[in-house]
This record gives C-alpha cells, sequence and structure tokens, in this order.
C-alpha cells in the first residue's frame, strides 16, 4: 500500500503562479470530517502573484496621434525571495513573420489563426520595465503603431499596470485618449456605446495566446437587442488584434447602445474606441461585471453634459437610486431620483451638468431588496460649441486592498476618492518619477457617502511622469478614478480611468491537506 501526501498549498501557488488571478476559498470551518474529526479551517492567506498579462489596443489611425506608454509595478510587493522579473510589452504584428491576414502559405494550410507555415520570431519590446516602484516610458508617433501584447513575472508581477495615453491636436478623433491596458478575458460589458451616425466607434479584440480566438458582439438598444448577421464567430488570429466598427454589425442608427463581448474559444481583451464628430474621442472601457449597485466615481466639477447609460442583463427589470456623491455629501438628482431599466434593454438618462460646479461621483442602489444586477458607464463632456471634449466614466469594482495607476503629470492630474457607506481613511503614494523625483506618501480622509477630488501629491524633485498607488487603511469600501487634464489650444482635453484592485495578491490555503491513494 503507497501513501501520496500531496500540498494544496504547492498546488494553489502553481496555479496562481500561472494565471496571476486566481483565488481559493478554505472549506467551511466547524464541520465533521469523514473520519469523526472536528476541523478547523484557517482563513486564506494573500501571496504575491507571480505572472501578470495585460493588452494595450492599437492607438489611433490619424497621423497627428502622440502616445505614451507607461509601465509600473508597485515597490515591495514581490515577497521576500522575489529577486528577478520581467514586464514586456511587445507589438502583436512583431510576434509572427510574414503575416498575411489569414491566407493560405506555401509551406503549409492554414488552420485558422492567420499562423499556418509561420515560426514565431523574437519581437522588441516596446517598452520593457526594470524595476518595481519607477515607471518606465515610450513614446510612439504614428498611425501605425500596433496594439501591444505583454506579460510580467517575478518581482514585476504584483499590480503590474501599463497606461496608454495619446493625444490628437485635429480631425474628427481630436482629443485625448486615455486606457489602462487590460487583462484578457472571455465576457466584457460595454454600456455608451453607438451606432450613431455622428459617432465612429471600433471595439478593439486582442488575442495574446498562441491559438486563434472566436468571439461574439451582441449590441442592445432601448427596444432590445440590435438586429445583426454578422457579430457571431468573430474570429481574432493568435497574438493578433482586430479592430470592428459597430456601425457595420447593424443597420439600425442608434445613439445609445450597450455592447457585450463574449468568447466561444480563447480569451481576447476589449476596448471600445469611441470618436463623435463634435466631442472628440476617447476610450470606453468596460464596465464592472453586472451588480445590483454600481459606483461611478469622478465627475469632474466643470461638467456641462453627463449621461448615464444602464443596461440590465437578466430576465428581470431593474429599479435603481440614483444618487450624486459630492464633497460635502449625497443628493439626488432632480427629477431623477429613481431610474427603471428594462431587462434586455439599454436606458439612458441626460442629467445635463448636475455636478454644478462641484466635483461628485453617481451611486446606483436597488430601489428595495437585493435589486437586478446592471451594467452602467458614464459620457461626460466639458466645454461648449467647438471646444467641447468627452470622456467616459465606467462603473468600477472598490479599490480592495491596492489600485495603481500609471502617468500621472505635475500639473493635470485629479484624483476622486468616494466612499460611498462608510467613512474611510486612504494612503496614497506618489512613487519615483520616470526621469527623476523621490516618492511622497499622503494620507486622505474621505467622510461617508462623499467624494473627496484632489490634487494628487507630486515626488519631490519630479522629472518625468509619476505612478500612483492607492492603499484603503480603514473604514468601508473605496471606489477611485484618476482623470488626466491636457488642455489645447482652449480645448479642455481629459480622459479618466477608473482604478479597481490592482490584482497584485491572490487568495491561497494556509493549510495543507492529506490526501491518501489506496493500491491494493
Amino acid at each position: 500500500m503507497n501513501r501520496t501526501t500531496l500540498s494544496l498549498l504547492a498546488a494553489a501557488t502553481a496555479l496562481a503562479a500561472v494565471t496571476g488571478f486566481a483565488a481559493f476559498s478554505a472549506p467551511d470551518g466547524g464541520g465533521e470530517t469523514g473520519t469523526g474529526t472536528s476541523t478547523e479551517a484557517k482563513a486564506p492567506a494573500r501571496l504575491p502573484v507571480e505572472r501578470s498579462s495585460l493588452l494595450c489596443p492599437a492607438p489611433s489611425p490619424s497621423d497627428l496621434a502622440e502616445t505614451q506608454y507607461t509601465s509600473f509595478t508597485p515597490a515591495g510587493t514581490g515577497g521576500g525571495d522575489a529577486k528577478a522579473g520581467a514586464a514586456d510589452l511587445v507589438p502583436t504584428d512583431a510576434t509572427l513573420a510574414d503575416r498575411d491576414g489569414g491566407k493560405d502559405k506555401k509551406k503549409g494550410a492554414d488552420d485558422g489563426d492567420g499562423t499556418a507555415g509561420q515560426k514565431p520570431k523574437e519581437s522588441k519590446p516596446v517598452l520593457s520595465l526594470k524595476e518595481p516602484g519607477k515607471p518606465g516610458t515610450a513614446e510612439v508617433s504614428t498611425a501605425e503603431a500596433p496594439a501591444l501584447v505583454g506579460s510580467a513575472d517575478g518581482r514585476l508581477a504584483p499590480g503590474w499596470t501599463a497606461q496608454q495615453t495619446t493625444k490628437i491636436t485635429a480631425g474628427n478623433g481630436r482629443g485625448l485618449l486615455g486606457v489602462s491596458c487590460i487583462a484578457p478575458d472571455t465576457s466584457f460589458w460595454f454600456p455608451g456605446a453607438s451606432t450613431a451616425e455622428e459617432r465612429q466607434d471600433y471595439v478593439h479584440l486582442t488575442n495574446p495566446d498562441d491559438t486563434a480566438a472566436v468571439a461574439d458582439i451582441e449590441l442592445y438598444g432601448k427596444d432590445g437587442a440590435l438586429k445583426s448577421d454578422v457579430g457571431e464567430g468573430i474570429t481574432v488570429p493568435a497574438r493578433s488584434s482586430v479592430p470592428v466598427l459597430l456601425s457595420t454589425l447593424t443597420a439600425d442608427d442608434v445613439e445609445n447602445v450597450t455592447l457585450h463581448v463574449t468568447t466561444r474559444t480563447g480569451r481576447v481583451g476589449a476596448v471600445v474606441q469611441a470618436t463623435d464628430e463634435n466631442t472628440g474621442s476617447d476610450w470606453l472601457a468596460a464596465s464592472a461585471d453586472p451588480s445590483g449597485s454600481a459606483v461611478l466615481p469622478g465627475i469632474p466639477a466643470d461638467a456641462t453634459s453627463v449621461r448615464l447609460v444602464v443596461f440590465a442583463p437578466g430576465e428581470d427589470d431593474a429599479d435603481l437610486k440614483v444618487r450624486l456623491a459630492g464633497p460635502t455629501g449625497s443628493i439626488t438628482p432632480a427629477g431623477h431620483e429613481n431610474l427603471h431599466v428594462k431587462a434586455g434593454m439599454t436606458t439612458a438618462v441626460d442629467l445635463k451638468d448636475v455636478t454644478k460646479g462641484e466635483a461628485g461621483s453617481l451611486l446606483l442602489s436597488p430601489a428595495q431588496g437585493r435589486g437586478t444586477p446592471v451594467a452602467a458607464a458614464l459620457r461626460v463632456v466639458r466645454g461648449k460649441g467647438a471646444s467641447q471634449e468627452v470622456a467616459y466614466i465606467p462603473a468600477t469594482g472598490q479599490v480592495g486592498e491596492r489600485a495603481t495607476v500609471a502617468d500621472n503629470r505635475a500639473k493635470g492630474s485629479v484624483l476622486s476618492l468616494t466612499a460611498p457607506g462608510a467613512s474611510a481613511k486612504v494612503k496614497v503614494t506618489a512613487s519615483a518619477g520616470s526621469e527623476g523625483g523621490e516618492p511622497v506618501v499622503k494620507t486622505y480622509t474621505v467622510k461617508a457617502g462623499t467624494t473627496l477630488a484632489v490634487k494628487p501629491p507630486v515626488p519631490s524633485g519630479l522629472k518625468g511622469s509619476y505612478a500612483l498607488t492607492i492603499e484603503p487603511q480603514s473604514g468601508g469600501p473605496v471606489h477611485a478614478s484618476r482623470a488626466l487634464e491636457l488642455p489645447e489650444d482652449g480645448i479642455p482635453m481629459f480622459t479618466v480611468q477608473t482604478l479597481p484592485d490592482d490584482g497584485g495578491t491572490v487568495s491561497v490555503p494556509d493549510a495543507e491537506q492529506d490526501l491518501s491513494v489506496l493500491d491494493d
């Protein structure tokens, strides 16, 4: 008889090293085991992840586009024995030789992922991060800049963050377009997209893996699903990016649309580039997973137009209370106390200049009971007439243990912290600068039901850009966003990035279980 003992801790740690996002729950304590022995489970330990993945969309087709990439990992989070590591962002179109868009090759037939007969070649990274605690930057000024795929391991993996910031000074696509590079997944919700004539919205699908992914795109308007015969079975070749113009998927001209991206096989990163001929352009990031409540943080004080777009993906209608959390408390916007959202339909509400000169955040909660899950986003406009500029704020998860955002500037950064429930104390760390400067730490108190909008701390002696990390210290949950304002020729160009937990740690059981296998 042979006895084999397996360590759950070792198995869990190995899986965490592969995914970077896994979570494990210990069994309920206090119960009886099969042998009649009483056991008490220990709380899972949280350990630094050992590998992270990020995807950045192709910046812009404009010849005037100037893009800065910033990569950052917080210092001191890689574990005591994490002495090595790498974090590289690599062009998608540089990972395979002689890509021809999926046609058959002379050597072997195409297998459906556009890579038949090709051998992987070594790619030169656009940006390689050298050390935790100090941002790395790279600049690209070309209309042909590709999407990027990236991975980080070792001491550079926990909390690894990358920011893509593009400035376009003229044309229909003009504006400041900012997006936090995202982890691959299998489902994304985008309230706030559009197929209207004055909009050109592209969803960028990026595949980080070595096999093709197959994605489906669904569109929902105010009356339900929009008819489409071409949104299913979209192939995204291995380590490639595919932009899809939403107006080509349906004949319906709809101003407010909810977009749902799912994958049949594989995984992708998805983000929408929204361009309006009147208000410029920006990236629309995915909403947090549908939930009965939602927080949309960081509406600028000088917003001239705010539109809320909500979608209920289940079979039940949603009835929501709408509140605006400002600097001194929460109020109900006049005329918008409650919002009814029909199942499977997109509902849009124009809140106009709801902030009235004071920065705030929108809070959605069930009118009664647990509520129906919804996805939500805000379309925010600053300026008037020909000097308007647009940005988007999706619903976001709470900061959790820590959130990180890169590419902050000495001037133009605004940090918004929202405490929808109890008051909270939050530590904010400004990293070293990308070209010089020493870290600075500051602590803020956010009162219950309010939004605190502040100019974040700036590293002493700053040269270049820097990163911010936000860590709740006590109190209730906190939601956050960072706005970057870079005005140009009288146009108040800005972009807003929400700051959910950066996924720097993973839960693993702090116990071993003896699993025995008996051989006769």
